[in-house]
């Protein structure tokens, strides 16, 4: 990583939580490690994300529908699913450390530093025995591509390693009032299967017909044993998940439709479109026909954000076998009982909130002949800003606070608003931009006259004077989800 993506980084996490977005968790005990907790505008920025993705599913589509199942669930679901079995990473231990990490992944940032060195025939040398040596689960080879490339421990920077093995990444935990007759059970891994085992109560209760899909946000559980790259990789994260359940033989069709409208959902947020691609899985999983991932440019290389994978029938399959219970679905337009195939969307919402995050974060230089002078800014789309708007006071006195505040109360009750009083209005002006306040409105005397005031935007920083009656409408057609919505019909 270049000292100034490294840097830029460092910025992103240091605004992050400067500013109330993203804290470590349980940092007065020195924290803990791959855990982070959403701060006050963190929480509100998630939420916004959530509330637009819903909103394109569930809202938009009338074939599809929304659930929240349980965290806990039969622990025979991960037997059926494979997890049990076959839930685990290759990993490999640096000895003078005692650090762990994923084999793949020390190859991955291999490749990235070859690829940020202007030697692309070592990094697609290196890709394509990485592809092989992962088909052929051929730990020993991993652990042979380590060594061949100089791979050392970001801890220790030494390359005394022991082997590759395969470690599972589900966190058991025991159910039951005494120990000693408590059932063990997991954290669910993944929120997918709560969609599969509940096929059948949705598709009858809702009277869906095939192609339907079901919509879930909820928190999943992994022992990533890396703890790096900030929210990328955490031991509790949120997913974003729909399965799409189709006739058997429709699925590519399918799986490159959502594979297209998945891409235009990012991209309707206005992001550089040039940091987003598509990647095809080399090695698929056991589960799938085909599969993609949508990545994007992080300040430490391409990662993935959301994956399209066609599942087959694998998982409604398994839990028919494992459960005795028949999930078929019968489709009077071929008058045929089948299994349905499955195309699924998963989006990871802690790397999303990253990827609008560093999307979003300006440095401006806003120097001139006569002065020196910057701003940070957060561009966030209007829809998902944390605060809609700021209304400031231009002096604490002579009855500009009370109006202010008259106007904060009607305001609120449609947009989440601030009220700040302190400082000059240059510098309220800037703690709003750091926010990624999309609407300054700034009370001076002249409204006490002509109940007018004055409406900063965001990123033009242009000012223009409006009616006190003008503002909910102003705002609402700027900051209100109708115009993200419609880019994606």
């Amino acid at each position: 990583m270049s000292k100034q993506i490294d840097d830029f980084f460092k910025n992103i996490i240091s605004h992050a939580k400067e500013y109330g977005f993203v804290f470590p968790s349980s940092e007065i005990y020195d924290g803990l490690s791959a855990v982070y907790d959403y701060g006050q505008l963190g929480s509100e920025l998630k939420n916004n994300l959530k509330t637009y993705w819903w909103k394109s599913m569930v809202q938009l589509n009338d074939n599809i529908v929304g659930i929240d199942a349980a965290i806990f669930m039969h622990p025979t679901t991960w037997k059926a699913s494979g997890h049990v079995d076959g839930f685990s990473d290759p990993m490999i231990d640096n000895k003078d450390s005692k650090k762990r990490y994923r084999a793949d992944q020390l190859i991955e940032d291999k490749i990235d530093r070859y690829e940020q060195d202007g030697k692309s025939d070592k990094a697609a040398e290196l890709q394509t025995a990485l592809d092989a040596a992962l088909n052929a689960d051929d730990l020993a080879k991993l652990k042979t591509l380590i060594e061949e490339h100089n791979i050392v421990c970001p801890m220790s920077g030494t390359k005394n390693w022991t082997d590759v093995r395969q470690f599972n990444l589900m966190f058991a935990t025991q159910m039951g009032a005494m120990a000693d007759g408590a059932e063990q059970v997991y954290l669910r891994p993944e929120t997918a299967q709560g969609i599969f085992v509940n096929f059948l109560n949705v598709q009858k209760t809702g009277r869906m017909k095939v192609p339907f899909g079901i919509a879930q946000i909820g928190k999943a559980f992994r022992n990533e044993v890396i703890a790096r790259q900030f929210i990328i990789r955490m031991r509790e994260f949120e997913q974003m998940e729909m399965q799409f359940f189709v006739r058997p033989g429709t699925e590519m069709e399918w799986y490159d439709k959502w594979k297209a409208l998945r891409l235009k959902w990012h991209l309707a947020l206005g992001p550089d479109a040039a940091k987003y691609r598509y990647h095809d899985h080399a090695k698929l999983a056991h589960y799938a026909n085909a599969a993609v991932d949508i990545e994007y440019d992080f300040p430490f290389g391409f990662k993935e954000v959301e994956g399209i994978h066609s599942r087959t029938d694998f998982d409604l399959s398994q839990h028919q076998k494992f459960s005795g219970k028949k999930m078929q679905y019968f489709d009077p337009e071929v008058n045929q009982n089948y299994v349905p195939y499955v195309i699924e969307t998963s989006i990871g919402l802690d790397r999303l909130f990253l990827t609008v995050f560093a999307n979003s974060l300006v440095h401006e230089d806003l120097s001139t002949d006569e002065k020196q002078d910057s701003r940070v800014v957060l561009k966030f789309h209007p829809a998902i800003a944390p605060v809609k708007a700021a209304v400031l006071p231009l002096t604490k006195k002579d009855g500009l606070p009370d109006k202010a505040k008259e106007i904060l109360a009607r305001l609120k009750l449609d947009f989440n608003t601030q009220y700040d009083e302190k400082d000059a209005i240059g510098k309220r002006y800037r703690r709003q931009d750091a926010i990624g306040t999309p609407y300054c409105i700034t009370v001076d005397y002249q409204t006490l006259e002509d109940n007018t005031v004055t409406i900063r935007h965001r990123d033009s920083m242009e000012q223009e004077r409006v009616s006190i009656d003008q503002l909910q409408q102003i705002i609402q057609d700027n900051v209100g989800w109708t115009n993200l919505l419609k880019q994606l019909m």
